[in-house]
């Protein structure tokens, strides 16, 4: 006699697909990107490969856990929302307890790798990003303030001191730098998908800056962080972690970035807005290659 099967029960690689899809792969693709840029400026010539790869390895575990973990907080969020509403927690799909020790297992073995293959003191940064991600900011300053993008946003400032740490094993005024950069640059970037995505917040009841202050202050204050932002990405050259190649990088790219803020203040429309947000993921990405770029080209020059 043939074993039923119920119509319903989905197959184990439908199972690990949807657990993947909670892990958030893009956005964990720029966190580990971010980290392994500072694990690869740590050093001066090419990092040992232990702490590269391990310390790859345990950040990008620690961030999944994270991301679906997150999932799991704001599924009835997410069902509303049409951006997320795709997810597989919010579908219900997936169970809670699934989702929470899929969770826990990346997390622990993310922070058994880091403490037994990097150092100790990954390990507990990354925990405490962890914390300060999923916790903190998911579960208290999300729903509470529409500062939450400002002030969570130290959390996902922090994969480039973590790839630091891991290779040097300390954080230094030059990892800080790199921190304040992602600090500065995370709100013009949330802000402008806020904008075009403002009818899901209203939907969500999260408090974000659109919902709470409107579209012309949100555009106002996208464009003074963006100024900020640009300020702040001259501090490499200027405490000479860099040179003229990642200064004429950051020149462009920030004027790039100065003009979409300045149309998107002056006349707004979603296309635009839509645009900004885009181009606020390349330009991160192009900032840290183009530092990466310079490091090596001096390290070949001296």
């Amino acid at each position: 006699m043939e074993p039923q099967v119920l119509p319903n029960t989905p197959s184990p690689l439908r199972i690990a697909a949807q657990l993947y899809a909670l892990t958030k792969p893009r956005v964990v693709q720029l966190i580990v990107f971010c980290a392994v840029i500072g694990m690869f400026l740590a050093e001066p010539a090419l990092p040992a490969w232990e702490p590269v790869l391990f310390g790859t390895l345990g950040i990008w575990l620690v961030a999944s856990a994270a991301a679906a973990f997150n999932c799991l907080v704001e599924q009835k969020i997410d069902a509303v929302m049409r951006r997320t509403a795709w997810r597989p927690s919010a579908r219900g799909e997936l169970s809670a307890g699934l989702i929470i020790a899929f969770s826990g297992v990346l997390c622990a073995a993310g922070m058994w790798l880091l403490y037994t293959q990097v150092n100790p003191l990954t390990m507990w940064l990354t925990f405490g990003t962890f914390v300060g991600y999923a916790v903190i900011y998911t579960i208290f300053l999300k729903p509470a303030t529409p500062q939450n993008i400002v002030i969570g946003g130290a959390s996902g400032a922090m994969p480039p001191v973590l790839g630091w740490a891991a290779v040097s094993g300390h954080v230094t005024v030059q990892a800080m730098v790199l921190f304040l950069i992602i600090f500065l640059w995370t709100p013009p970037h949330f802000w402008a998908l806020a904008l075009y995505r403002v009818d899901d917040y209203k939907k969500s009841g999260l408090p974000m800056l659109p919902v709470t202050h409107g579209s012309e202050y949100t555009r106002t204050q996208i464009l003074l962080y963006t100024l900020l932002l640009s300020a702040v990405t001259l501090l490499p050259y200027g405490l000479g972690m860099s040179g003229l190649l990642y200064l004429g990088g950051a020149v462009l790219l920030d004027a790039v970035f100065i003009a979409y803020a300045w149309m998107l203040k002056r006349e707004y429309s979603d296309l635009l807005a839509r645009k900004t947000f885009r181009y606020s993921i390349v330009y991160l990405s192009l900032l840290f290659a183009a530092l990466l770029a310079d490091h090596y080209l001096h390290f070949r020059l001296a």
